[in-house]
């Protein structure tokens, strides 16, 4: 008996000597950066907890409702992992009707979108492949296009006309191709012409152009998409010197689910599959047969949708969840419905937040710093498989994504994984780090109604994650 009382009071001593995060030492540097000039005009709100403690170690207008920018990616991906699952299928289906008699297809070709962000040229190469292999030469049909899986709204609620035709702003439809953007570079000509290339090359875009080579060291083009007119006419003026290597501009792309039939239509006759002019929208019927399928999982969308903060991928992300619970068609406000699920699930009340789009590109969404560091919480206690995968897509500090260039040669580098959020006047940090003696933590840290760059907001939440990685 005294052999074991001697070891009990051992293990607690030994638990009574981990090393704990000397939290009156933290609050004091982080108070004075809470308390700087620059928040006399502008909000900062802060929220860290100690993940191993399970305790509050800061916080600072936690509750206090501001825009998260592209830290509503951190709410919609964690949604997804917990409801679809890292292993859900985005899936991009090829069906006919009719038959096929001496290699040619009497009958019609759709092709069925199912929400995939990631799909490129490649792909739908692949697909075509997988077509000809049925020995479809000839098509006596039309091609459609089903795009029943979502609704028709090509843009969030919210979201700022003034952005087109920034790749920012997406044209969004279940049937994405190339990030429904086009990259439009202008070369200069020994006889004075310029050389325009498109990528990918299509007749889908009408170039209008009418710039010059011409000068010595000096250029001043300008390269745009029409996007006063909602039109694909690739609007190109001005000179470029004979010494450029070439001007390169990518814009997004509307009308899109055009873009991708155009774009089919293209690769068919790449492969020598002829059919006639007609492109159209229609659902596929119900006596269709399935030709081929492209399949994309949501473990390796959400890599590139953290890392790079892609909108696109964000709100097909939104429109997946709501299609697998709801069914057709999805929409933003369905997909939200499981937002606030998760954040019930997290303790906190939906009601007391506004949330209308998966990507944060609309200044409508209000969330808090409480908000975001709780459902980072819930992931890491509750679903430690996910939370594997969720931190692993995040940016991390001085490595990769959107934190790349941030905290290099810090003890926050290769340490912070977080999601960042940039809007005009807003920055925000969320996601997880390590202290100096092996504390993991979760913190949030929004700042908004600033003027100027997203610099000096950068520079505090930089600030802050080191002093995090340097508490001990």
């Amino acid at each position: 008996m005294k052999k074991i009382l001697l070891f009990g009071l051992f293990l607690f001593c030994q638990v009574c000597a981990l090393p704990q995060i000397n939290s009156a030492e933290l609050k004091s540097k982080l108070d004075k950066i809470v308390h700087n000039e620059f928040f006399k005009k502008s909000s900062i709100a802060v929220d860290i907890y100690d993940l191993k403690e399970e305790k509050s170690l800061y916080e600072w207008n936690k509750k206090l409702l501001l825009h998260p920018a592209s830290n509503m990616k951190l709410l919609t991906t964690a949604t997804a992992l917990y409801f679809l699952g890292p292993d859900y299928d985005f899936e991009t289906k090829v069906f006919y009707t009719g038959s096929i008699e001496n290699s040619v297809l009497n009958g019609d070709l759709y092709v069925q979108g199912g929400c995939d962000p990631d799909f490129t040229s490649k792909d739908l190469s692949a697909l075509v492949t997988k077509i000809k292999e049925l020995g479809i030469n000839k098509i006596t049909g039309s091609i459609y296009g089903d795009v029943s899986a979502m609704d028709a709204l090509y843009w969030g609620s919210g979201w700022m006309w003034d952005d087109d035709p920034s790749t920012d702003l997406p044209y969004m439809t279940p049937l994405n191709i190339n990030s429904n953007t086009i990259v439009v570079k202008v070369s200069p000509l020994t006889d004075g012409n310029t050389k325009v290339t498109l990528s990918p090359q299509s007749s889908f875009f009408n170039v209008i152009n009418k710039s010059a080579t011409y000068g010595k060291d000096s250029t001043k083009l300008s390269i745009t998409r029409d996007w006063m007119n909602k039109t694909n006419d690739i609007l190109i003026d001005g000179f470029i010197s004979p010494k450029s290597k070439g001007v390169t501009e990518e814009f997004n792309v509307c009308k899109s689910p055009f873009y991708f039939l155009t774009l089919l239509k293209e690769e068919l006759a790449k492969q020598n599959i002829s059919i006639g002019d007609s492109l159209a929208l229609k659902d596929v019927p119900a006596d269709a047969t399935l030709a081929a399928s492209e399949k994309r999982k949501f473990g390796e969308v959400i890599v590139n949708l953290n890392k790079t903060s892609d909108n696109l991928s964000a709100e097909m992300t939104l429109r997946a969840i709501a299609l697998k619970t709801f069914g057709k068609p999805a929409t933003a406000d369905k997909g939200i419905l499981m937002v606030d699920s998760l954040i019930a699930l997290s303790g906190l009340h939906p009601s007391d937040y506004n949330l209308v789009d998966g990507s944060g590109l609309s200044q409508y969404n209000d969330v808090s710093a409480e908000m975001l560091a709780g459902v980072l919480k819930f992931i890491y206690k509750n679903k430690p498989e996910l939370y594997k995968v969720l931190y692993n897509s995040f940016p991390i500090a001085g490595v990769d994504g959107s934190l790349s260039s941030r905290m290099k040669n810090t003890a926050a580098a290769n340490n912070v994984h977080a999601k960042t959020g940039t809007l005009s006047g807003i920055s925000a940090l969320s996601g997880y780090v390590t202290t100096k003696n092996n504390h993991p933590l979760v913190f949030s840290i929004i700042i908004q109604n600033y003027v100027g760059g997203k610099r000096n907001a950068s520079r505090f939440e930089d600030e802050i994650c080191k002093l995090l990685a340097e508490a001990e």
